[in-house]
């Protein structure tokens, strides 16, 4: 949630962001008008409750027709006082409404336009030069046991599988790889919900009632999770932390589930675009003056596991029209899959400054003991997705897959060997 006094201050910062973002900038002045319509209501309905107040002790002091004047004022305040209270409930309603639809300020420096206006930031390794014709993560899943769509299918329908044998193994071995880095830099770990009450939904940032990625359970009024990001931003909701204790860092691992529902065609082959996943994802609280630089600590870490397991990648700063609701600024590291000759995203990270804090009421008491919202940050430490990249980049001509030397010790094996 956008800060109101920032708005009324430079009101043509969001017109600039909205532009940015490629959204309409004419909601800004939509804002204004239902601000300063809401604080003229209350402003009146404050002013007539006083008047109403002082009358109320001139009643007893008064006598005759001084004191019917006064009932009968008190009788007409009343009303006013009442309607006025009214009018200034309903404005407050439509603005909080209006203002819950409005995206986080984009950070300055983010690029403008949509989901192919990045820019690559930096490369990192070279892509592999292949002796030989190179099998996908599928072919290789299914000759190593590791994958199995057909069953997945039969059992739950499309976009949905079996990691089994070697592909349970090596997804455990990388989750737990994650989980190990993050818990040695001082993050906690966290095995968090995947079912949600909806405020804690739509306070990180989805807007549930239009959302059509997102699981819905009606009869309880609880959502799927498409990230841990959703209950570990939730986690400290109207609660104010201890100065002390920022940055808090945490590290969920979870199931996420997404309907997928606009990608009909989109990568149909493989566990490239599935409904059900797992995920270690960090998340932080920090100060606001501190959030670019975490920002910053959450990329390195990420990069540091896509260097454990040995891909060749590269990072991107997404334009501001594909952040998302509630990211300022966001980073994805995108590795290089061999079969589709281009890079794929594997982690991002995102900047969400104070917006998720506002809708949540996560503040911390400042020097001066004031509440001040606190800043929000996740990242992506590791997926399901990293399977893919894995196999293919350390694929051998017989099938087999070379397990990273740093992933080892947590798979058990280090090579994973074709079926018999």
């Amino acid at each position: 949630m956008i800060d109101l006094r920032t708005l009324r201050d430079d009101p043509d910062r969001l017109r600039a962001s909205q532009r940015a973002r490629g959204e309409d900038d004419s909601i800004v002045d939509a804002l204004l008008s239902l601000d300063e319509r809401r604080r003229a209501a209350l402003t009146s309905f404050e002013s007539l409750r006083a008047e109403q107040k002082s009358i109320g002790k001139s009643v007893s002091k008064a006598s005759g027709g001084e004191r019917q004047a006064l009932l009968d004022r008190a009788k007409e305040l009343a009303a006013q006082v009442k309607a006025a209270e009214v009018a200034s409930e309903q404005l407050g309603g439509e603005l909080d409404e209006l203002v819950m639809q409005v995206p986080n300020l984009v950070e300055d420096g983010a690029p403008h336009g949509g989901e192919d206006d990045y820019v690559v930031l930096e490369e990192v390794g070279t892509p592999r030069v292949f002796d030989f014709t190179p099998r996908d993560h599928l072919e290789l899943g299914e000759m190593l046991g590791a994958i199995d769509m057909e069953r997945g299918a039969k059992v739950s329908g499309s976009r949905f599988f079996f990691l089994r044998g070697a592909g349970a193994r090596l997804q455990l071995g990388l989750l737990n790889m994650a989980m190990q880095q993050a818990i040695e830099v001082g993050f906690t770990p966290m095995i968090t919900p995947v079912l949600v009450k909806p405020e804690s939904m739509q306070g990180t940032g989805f807007t549930i009632a239009h959302d059509s990625e997102i699981y819905r359970l009606p009869e309880d009024d609880l959502y799927l999770v498409g990230t841990s990001e959703v209950p570990l931003a939730a986690y400290h909701a109207d609660e104010i932390l201890d100065q002390t204790s920022l940055p808090s860092r945490y590290a969920g691992w979870s199931s996420c589930f997404r309907r997928e529902a606009g990608s009909y065609g989109k990568d149909t082959r493989g566990i490239i675009r599935v409904h059900q996943f797992d995920k270690v994802e960090m998340f932080s609280f920090c100060r606001p003056e501190e959030a670019s630089e975490e920002h910053r600590r959450l990329l390195a870490w990420e990069k540091e596991m896509l260097d454990k397991v040995e891909l060749p990648y590269r990072v991107i700063d997404t334009a501001a029209g594909d952040l998302g609701m509630s990211a300022a600024r966001k980073f994805d590291c995108e590795a290089w899959i061999p079969t589709q000759g281009r890079y794929r995203e594997l982690t991002s990270t995102s900047n969400c400054t104070q917006f998720q804090a506002r809708r949540l009421k996560v503040r911390y008491r400042d020097d001066d003991g004031r509440p001040q919202h606190v800043a929000t940050l996740n990242g992506t430490l590791a997926t399901t997705r990293w399977i893919v990249a894995i196999l293919e980049n350390h694929q051998q001509a017989d099938g087999s897959v070379v397990v990273p030397k740093a992933l080892r010790p947590y798979v058990g094996l280090d090579v994973l060997e074709p079926l018999k």
